[in-house]
């Protein structure tokens, strides 16, 4: 059972500079399934009548060419949506994803390149503990989380045509390499009024080192779609079922381990709920995904087991998953990488999010983090320990 109130997908005015008479000019040349003119609202508040989505990238310079690819985006969303409409594939393997709509890469149109998708009307999460909805609909909420992303993992990328879509060697050095090189650009962004600069990630060094030195096999599971950002608030959950009927948010998508995206998901269960009330303090309130779930029991919706055995499971992998510590942390490492780029946007003044000077303090210790999930498996990072 679900409750009937709205929870999640309000919008209200818009933060970013769009043209909007340039929009509906091309909205009238290129899409005719959106009939123009149309109103532009951002999500906060419920909205009215027929709704579209318009996914376009910040406004000014950007620090990485590898950040807001939204072509990227719409390229994946219409491989998955070609996909899930052929006639071959059955209902369990269609993977829940909106319908992309049109994309325009003509900057003259509002500014920046942009793409139109179809509008899912259900429930988004914004808080991991699910508090809106009894202690069962959690459960099973967050294991057809697992489910929704093991269909997304089952594809064959080259199978729906994207074997040119990202390289086909290893994942994680590959992060390791690029995020490392983004992050010491961000680190450098200095604050046009204080003139300060951002400042790296905690024992940045020694964790890459580490990293490079104990890598996953990920011949166990090969090579698959990887969403980038797989998380509860990127999911959008049938109004009355407890099932995911679209995944958003896809700017960061590849080709690479699965194993990602199920830690980026179950990041909560990486975090000590005491380290993050101490460090967090009264910016938790306004953080409502930051939740640790850590050696507490307090408003956990469901077990880490729970969730790594139905993933293994429905993956047909062995549970447990060692390759997992390394995984775990990194993705916290990772984190760490985006947040301090949304800091370095607040330090430039190109971020648009409500909560982007929240976000931007919260770098440091995203890293302190991925730290602590190693050394709570008791593995010393700037040593030779080796998993």
């Amino acid at each position: 059972m679900a409750t009937s109130s709205k929870i999640g997908g309000e919008v209200g005015e818009v933060r970013a500079n769009i043209d909007i008479n340039n929009l509906n000019h091309y909205l009238m040349d290129h899409v005719p399934q959106v009939k123009a003119p149309v109103g532009v609202k951002q999500f906060k508040q419920p909205g009215r009548g027929k709704q579209f989505v318009l996914r376009k990238k910040p406004s000014g310079q950007l620090l990485s060419k590898t950040a807001h690819q939204i072509e990227r985006e719409f390229k994946m969303l219409h491989a998955i949506h070609q996909h899930n409409t052929a006639p071959s594939t059955t209902e369990d393997q269609r993977v829940p994803v909106p319908e992309p709509i049109a994309l325009c890469e003509d900057n003259a149109v509002i500014g920046t390149p942009f793409y139109i998708m179809e509008f899912l009307d259900g429930r988004i999460f914004t808080d991991v503990r699910m508090l809106e909805i009894p202690p069962e609909d959690r459960k099973e909420c967050w294991l057809a989380a697992v489910q929704a992303l093991v269909t997304l993992s089952s594809l064959d990328p080259l199978a729906i045509g994207l074997g040119n879509f990202g390289p086909h060697t290893s994942y994680f050095p590959r992060q390791i390499k690029s995020l490392s090189r983004v992050s010491v650009a961000q680190s450098q962004a200095v604050d046009v009024d204080s003139g300060k600069a951002v400042g790296p990630i905690p024992r940045f060094d020694d964790m890459v080192a580490w990293y490079s030195k104990n890598l996953p096999d990920e011949s166990k599971t090969g090579l698959r779609i990887v969403h980038g950002d797989y998380k509860l608030d990127n999911l959008i959950f049938h109004p009355t079922e407890n099932r995911v009927i679209g995944i958003l948010d896809w700017e960061l998508c590849t080709l690479g381990s699965p194993l990602a995206d199920f830690a980026n998901l179950t990041m909560p269960w990486s975090m000590d709920a005491e380290r993050v009330k101490t460090r967090m303090g009264d910016r938790i309130k306004h953080a409502t995904l930051l939740r640790g779930f850590k050696n507490t029991t307090e408003d956990v919706p469901i077990s880490f087991a729970s969730l790594e055995r139905e993933y293994c499971q429905r993956m047909n992998l062995p549970y447990p998953l060692d390759d997992l510590k390394f995984v775990r942390s990194w993705m916290l490492f990772r984190l760490a990488v985006i947040t301090q780029g949304i800091a370095a946007r607040v330090a430039l003044r190109q971020a648009s999010s409500e909560n982007a000077h929240i976000n931007a303090q919260m770098f440091p210790f995203f890293g302190e983090m991925a730290i602590s999930v190693l050394e709570d498996e008791g593995i010393k990072v700037g040593h030779q320990a080796k998993l």
